[in-house]
């Protein structure tokens, strides 16, 4: 339930979860994924109000453990309460109320130290902030200067710290995750990482870190081959690192290259890979069709999904274990259908 403001609201801040708490969320092995509450549909915002997200609660809600998050609640704000926004310089911003001109950013910084100790304790896979927020903005946030002139280039005080402190987690803000491609490449990065931590939680060796790459090798591919193919020098060479430290090279590598754009043109070409591995086992007709399917994706007449789904047809039908464990034929649940868009 949302805090009301109090006389010390200034020293209220949210209790942590308890290990127990964390360790549940971690055991019921879905990716964690942080988010801001009020896209939840909870009634957290300034005016009382909520951005509830579509997609994000109807769709994604089941494949994901949602760990909400509203900072200016959570230090004891209130709700409803004083809008605020950012003032001073794009480097150094205050976060003021705008009528009151009361400043909360020491309260906010304490919390943003306190609430990311919290986040590192449950092990989140991802978040999505809420956009042009002076609290959660990831970019594009308005400061504003003593004239009450503003740009779009700051960044709010809990979403920065929170980029500071956790540099490697697959972020983005629900306005972006309109766009097609962006959602589906934030998914895709958060189902990356998420296998990429639980494989971790393990006993790491070098020999899980060289089959998570085999496995991810297509998948690399569609997003930068030369990032693919520093890891495949990295891997290469494994017993000159410790497991733990090939693990954190190449987990610092690896999550780079998914942030490249995965283009219509090196899809194509991991497609003509994966058809290479099959086409001795088939027909001349099931040639002709993966070819032509293959050709209408690159021509834009079909989404992704239709060439995918007839490899991973003839992936199952001729039992090739090679593909059949390639991440990249299903890089996250289908049920999502990310790449009915792409």
């Amino acid at each position: 339930m949302p805090r009301t403001a109090t006389n010390n609201q200034d020293e209220q801040a949210l209790e942590p979860l308890s290990r127990k708490a964390a360790k549940n969320l971690i055991a019921e092995n879905l990716p964690r994924v942080g988010i801001s509450q009020c896209l939840l549909g909870d009634n957290v915002r300034y005016d009382g109000g909520h951005k509830r997200n579509h997609f994000l609660t109807q769709i994604l809600a089941p494949c994901v453990q949602w760990v909400p998050v509203c900072p200016e609640v959570e230090v004891g704000l209130g709700t409803p309460r004083e809008s605020m926004r950012l003032v001073g310089s794009q480097e150094g911003p205050r976060l003021l109320t705008i009528k009151t001109k009361k400043d909360h950013t020491a309260l906010m910084n304490r919390f943003a130290s306190k609430k990311i100790r919290e986040l590192k304790e449950i092990q989140l896979d991802g978040y999505v902030f809420k956009k042009d927020s002076p609290s959660c903005g990831i970019r594009r946030v308005r400061v504003y200067n003593a004239s009450g002139m503003s740009n779009s280039n700051g960044v709010g005080l809990f979403a920065q710290a929170f980029q500071q402190a956790l540099p490697a987690i697959p972020i983005e803000d629900e306005g972006r995750l309109n766009d097609a491609s962006i959602r589906e490449n934030f998914i895709e990065r958060v189902f990356c990482y998420h296998r990429w931590a639980s494989m971790c939680r393990r006993p790491l060796t070098r020999g899980a870190i060289v089959t998570f790459h085999t496995q991810h090798k297509y998948l690399l591919l569609a997003h930068s081959r030369p990032h693919y193919q520093e890891l495949g020098r990295l891997v290469a060479s494994a017993k000159q690192y410790t497991p733990t430290q090939l693990g954190m090279d190449y987990s610092s590598i690896f999550m780079e290259a998914l942030k490249v754009k995965a283009t219509v043109r090196k899809h194509v070409n991991v497609l003509q890979h994966l058809f290479g591995h099959c086409k001795t086992l088939l027909k001349q007709v099931e040639k002709e069709e993966i070819q032509e399917v293959i050709s209408d994706y690159h021509h834009g007449l079909t989404p992704l999904a239709v060439p995918l789904t007839l490899i991973s047809h003839y992936v199952r039908v001729f039992k090739i274990p090679y593909l059949a464990d390639q991440v990249y034929l299903h890089p996250h649940p289908k049920e999502l259908m990310l790449r009915n868009h792409v």
